[in-house]
């Protein structure tokens, strides 16, 4: 589906989260857009996310940082970090579950966020606030548990969508951070993807230099979308991101 068929609207600008000193900008799909079957998939190929049912990529005046990325699942082959993480969290049980509220899926999502983001917005979300971060009633949306022993250590938050798997969020326990649990639930992803067919495995934004994605760089080879087309990441970095783009 071509861009230009889809109504977005430009947010009001707003504080970077992940530049400070700079000034950020979204781009919101209309709703009515979003919620039709098979559009989203489209715009998830495009760079777009969503968080809940809105439907976003940035469009700032300034900056073109936040570049997507994607991971060719066929041509991915994991480092030797990667193998060792694989390796760590052999012990782990995996479960898929519907996109509904659990008590404990939010009780470890409250821990992560005071111990990763205590000073965000994210940290004090209600139940209702948790879930409708997370999922929303068009998208097709998994939640997919790690455990040991039956004791819940990991949520992963993916979107199927067409041809991929678009990781939407992940949260762990806090105490379990030697695991690498981040990575391992991207290499679930990669492996689900390629069990189900699934030709790319989408992992949001990268921006350079900033170290909360930084992990996503050394998943290779990784894509970025500029001008309209993905490209390998080594190419897309300094490029203008969106130049494809215009809104309304």
């Amino acid at each position: 589906m071509a861009l230009t068929a889809i109504s977005a609207r430009c947010g009001p600008p707003h504080a970077c989260p992940y530049l400070p000193g700079r000034v950020a900008r979204l781009a919101w799909v209309d709703p009515a857009w979003a919620a039709v079957p098979g559009v989203y998939g489209a715009l998830v190929a495009q760079g777009f996310r969503r968080s809940g049912g809105d439907v976003y990529r940035p469009h700032c005046e300034a900056c073109a940082a936040c570049i997507p990325v994607r991971l060719p699942v066929a041509a991915f082959a994991p480092d030797r970090s990667q193998r060792r993480t694989w390796r760590r969290n052999a012990d782990l049980t995996v479960a898929e579950t519907e996109a509904e509220f659990r008590d404990e899926h939010y009780r470890l999502y409250l821990r992560y966020q005071r111990s990763r983001h205590a000073d965000g917005g994210m940290a004090g979300m209600s139940p209702d606030e948790y879930l409708g971060f997370l999922s929303c009633d068009w998208q097709d949306t998994v939640f997919v548990e790690f455990r040991r022993q039956g004791r819940l250590l990991a949520v992963s938050v993916a979107d199927r969508v067409h041809a991929g798997l678009s990781a939407v969020y992940t949260f762990f326990d806090p105490d379990e951070h030697q695991r690498g649990l981040g990575t391992h639930a991207v290499l679930y992803l990669v492996e689900r993807c390629r069990a189900l067919d699934l030709a790319w495995c989408y992992l949001g934004y990268w921006i350079e230099g900033s170290r909360k994605m930084d992990y996503k760089r050394r998943f290779r080879p990784l894509e970025g979308r500029v001008g309209g087309s993905w490209v390998p990441l080594a190419e897309a970095t300094g490029r203008g991101a969106f130049a494809e783009a215009s809104h309304s």
